[in-house]
């Protein structure tokens, strides 16, 4: 039976917790390698529900799909969590930040209609409630990020995409066949948002990758990027005074089924200078650069901040 409410997801989370999450599905390339740790659950300091991620090598993009998704190539990123749902508005509210959503009907829904600063600002407002150090320098124009910083920031599209893929090398991880319940999108979503976490997760325990809202990424949005990408934890292409878009990833509660795919790529203007910004299918969730022994330790409650 499909959950409604993410009150029985927080239970099953609380469970995964103490343990580690199977790899399901065929192995294939981008698993976590044999005889290293597998994903698996843990809690912030500050409550929040996130998945640890492996470090791995993957095969990133399509050659059969948009020009933008080509070529096909081998990355490899180094360890991390991510959030295990995106942030909803109970989330962003608490951080004293305005909410700029359209739909703010229910505080368990993902904030959306957000501007890529405000994201980033979100971001830094978290590591800071944590003892972190924020990765983003808010004194430098266009808030760089630090990705030596312990805090927590926007994912790299590398980083979203190996935990979208969760191991698989399907354009859809979960199935094509199963969409609806795993993502609201355009033929279930009702023109709307709905609640984090009602549609099944993925294999490494992840929610609402491939619907409900799209995600904001670090990287610059180059079409032909993929051409010229490093393979060891890409970052993306350089930032230039000309930079107006940045990526953005997974479907939204407007997606077709094929926009839903794992591969699909969005060069979205960021909105930091629109006074109406109103594109309200834009949302994201937090990673963190982390250690296995540092999850560990943050299952065992022990403090990982300086």
């Amino acid at each position: 039976m499909m959950m409604d409410d993410r009150n029985h997801i927080a239970i099953l989370t609380g469970c995964l917790a103490m343990v580690l999450l199977p790899a399901c599905g065929p192995s294939q390339q981008g698993e976590a390698t044999p005889g290293r740790e597998k994903p698996f659950a843990v809690k912030t300091h500050s409550g929040v529900d996130m998945i640890f991620v492996p470090g791995g090598t993957f095969r990133m993009g399509s050659d059969e799909a948009d020009p933008d998704e080509a070529p096909a190539h081998e990355v490899t990123v180094v360890p991390f969590v991510i959030d295990q749902f995106e942030v909803s508005h109970d989330q962003f509210k608490k951080h004293q930040l305005p909410n700029p959503s359209h739909w703010q009907d229910d505080p368990r829904k993902p904030v959306e209609q957000v501007r890529w600063r405000d994201a980033k600002l979100f971001c830094n407002e978290r590591s800071l409630a944590e003892g972190l150090t924020p990765c983003y320098d808010e004194a430098l124009k266009g808030w760089p990020c630090n990705f030596e910083a312990n805090g927590y920031r926007l994912p790299t599209e590398a980083e979203w995409e190996y935990a979208a893929r969760a191991g698989s090398g399907d354009s859809f991880p979960m199935g094509a066949k199963s969409l609806r319940q795993s993502s609201w999108h355009a033929t279930n979503a009702g023109e709307k948002t709905h609640v984090v976490g009602t549609r099944r997760p993925n294999a490494w325990g992840i929610h609402d990758l491939h619907g409900n809202v799209s995600e904001w990424c670090q990287d610059v949005y180059q079409e032909d990027y993929y051409r010229q990408s490093p393979g060891d934890n890409p970052r993306g292409p350089l930032e230039t005074p000309e930079t107006t878009r940045r990526v953005m990833r997974g479907g939204s509660w407007k997606s077709s089924p094929e926009m839903c795919r794992v591969t699909f790529r969005q060069g979205q203007q960021t909105g930091d200078s629109d006074a109406c910004f109103y594109t309200d299918f834009c949302g994201f969730r937090c990673v963190r650069s982390i250690t296995v022994q540092e999850a560990k330790d943050m299952l065992q409650g022990k403090v990982t901040s300086l």
